[in-house]
């Protein structure tokens, strides 16, 4: 009799202890039904909301600078989901506390943060990216993880809406304009951030010409090279009055000083002692923009250079707890 009684007392504690367990670590509860295919995107991403960054190569531990990148998101958009895709993630992954990636259930931790597997035939589905998708062999391609990124932008933020944004990317405050781009400089508009309400005509002229000039074997011509082509032929390229913003047709190109207070060549001066207010506190985020991160992490994760009093560091300060 008393075995009978302790068995469903011991059924109800094993329960209650695994349901409070998943409800502390919600997205990776999240994680795990997207793993099984249980559900798609379409059934958690509001629409207009989100924010997007993604991984396209199979690593599965997160740089620190990507980390603190998302970290950032999602402290400066609180009440906005950041949903970070991964390509390596695989449905026969077990999706525990203590197996798992420790990046991974850091992030997960962050209340509005989601971990999402990243698989490519959603993405393009119902775009003009699907057929150049059937065809194209990634094993063949010399930039792989650099065009299927460009793709993935486009047609997420097509899909959507909200804002793209690369992993190496700090926000220090909210973006106030909705439809936007973000200018490199006088010549280049990057795709770096972006953000576009859902359905948005320029994205779907993106993807048409993704496909129609695809040179996926020059370095940015699917990306920046893109945005450019198609800037320049639907309005004259931005001409920059001190840090004013200027538009074209209905949505903002968004000043350079706004996203690159340092230069691309310069990226060097992030890692060397100035005044944080001078290039810093007038940007909405930093691009941090470093082609090669092996030169500021090494193999195991630790920083090999010196940030003491740098820019660099003094952007984490509002997210130092």
């Amino acid at each position: 009799m008393k075995s009978m009684i302790l068995c469903p007392l011991l059924f109800f504690f094993i329960f209650a202890c695994s349901a409070v367990y998943w409800m502390k670590t919600d997205s990776l509860w999240t994680l795990h039904r997207f793993l099984n295919r249980q559900f798609t995107a379409e059934d958690i991403i509001k629409s207009n909301t989100g924010i997007f960054l993604v991984e396209t190569t199979e690593k599965l531990e997160p740089s620190p600078l990507a980390v603190c990148a998302i970290e950032s998101t999602a402290r400066t958009y609180p009440n906005r989901s950041v949903y970070f895709f991964m390509k390596g993630l695989t449905k026969d992954m077990t999706v525990t506390e203590s197996s798992f990636y420790k990046a991974i259930l850091l992030l997960s931790s962050i209340e509005n943060v989601h971990i999402l597997p990243l698989h490519f035939e959603d993405i393009f589905k119902d775009t003009p990216l699907d057929p150049w998708y059937q065809k194209v062999n990634p094993a063949k391609e010399k930039y792989w993880a650099h065009v299927s990124s460009d793709a993935f932008r486009f047609a997420i933020i097509w899909k959507y809406g909200g804002i793209y944004m690369d992993t190496d990317i700090i926000f220090m405050r909210p973006i106030p304009e909705v439809d936007f781009l973000a200018s490199q400089g006088a010549q280049v508009v990057n795709g770096a951030i972006f953000g576009f309400q859902r359905h948005y005509q320029f994205l779907w002229d993106c993807m048409s010409d993704f496909v129609k000039n695809y040179k996926g074997e020059i370095w940015g011509h699917q990306g920046p090279g893109l945005i450019t082509r198609v800037i320049k032929r639907q309005c004259e390229m931005p001409v920059f009055k001190g840090t004013e913003d200027t538009t074209c047709g209905d949505f903002f190109i968004l000043n350079p000083q706004r996203f690159y207070p340092i230069p691309f060549p310069a990226w060097e001066r992030y890692f060397q002692m100035y005044c944080l207010r001078t290039y810093v506190y007038g940007s909405a985020d930093i691009h941090m923009c470093f082609g090669h991160t092996s030169m500021l992490w090494n193999q195991s994760g630790d920083p090999t250079w010196d940030w003491w009093n740098s820019v660099f560091e003094s952007a984490g300060w509002p997210y130092e707890e």
